[in-house]
């Protein structure tokens, strides 16, 4: 079991209100590319979404269920059909997005019992919890070209240190897609 967290990120490292529904001064960075950056399965979850599980937080796991069962493309339809954990402590309901289920009892407890490959997208919250206790195994970023100043960094001032390898950097139009893992002793 490997925990894979992937972030939409600048290349000042914040990944806060890609898509400007949060409504922040610099939000909506996102879309100034155009949708085919960011189209299909970018970040090569392939066969990790058939047999993994999806971990999302409340606010991603909301504005996804309202995005993605709507679409039909191959991967989105492998996105819907995957397993969803959601860790929330407000959600109740979670059935606006098939196999959506919650989250039983504590998040790293959750994440450390698990059988499967754990995909964390976006949802921040999660993914600098799993940072903090050494969880991350492989993170995988699409960078675009843009500087913000401002928001919410994937590597916050103050939190853990991390030795990474990077496995690879590949171009994607004017966007980079990086992929490290947790280097090993």
């Amino acid at each position: 079991m490997s925990v894979v967290v992937i972030q939409f990120t600048t290349l000042d490292g914040i990944v806060s209100d890609p898509d400007g529904t949060e409504g922040t001064p610099y939000g909506g960075w996102l879309f100034r590319f155009g949708p085919e950056e960011i189209a299909g399965d970018r970040f090569g979850l392939g066969r990790t979404l058939d047999e993994g599980v999806v971990l999302l937080g409340r606010s991603t796991w909301e504005s996804f269920s309202r995005l993605w069962p709507g679409r039909d493309d191959p991967f989105s339809a492998r996105l819907n059909a995957a397993p969803k954990l959601v860790a929330s402590r407000t959600l109740t309901d979670v059935s606006a997005w098939a196999n959506s289920r919650l989250l039983d009892g504590d998040l790293l407890d959750a994440v450390k019992t698990e059988q499967r490959d754990v995909v964390v997208m976006g949802s921040l919250g999660v993914a600098h919890a799993l940072a903090a206790a050494g969880l991350v195994d492989e993170y995988r970023l699409l960078t675009f070209p843009t500087v913000l100043g401002a928001g919410r960094p994937l590597f916050p001032a103050g939190g853990p240190p991390a030795e990474l390898e990077c496995l690879a950097a590949e171009r994607v139009g004017a966007l980079v897609l990086t992929r490290y893992r947790r280097a090993r002793d």
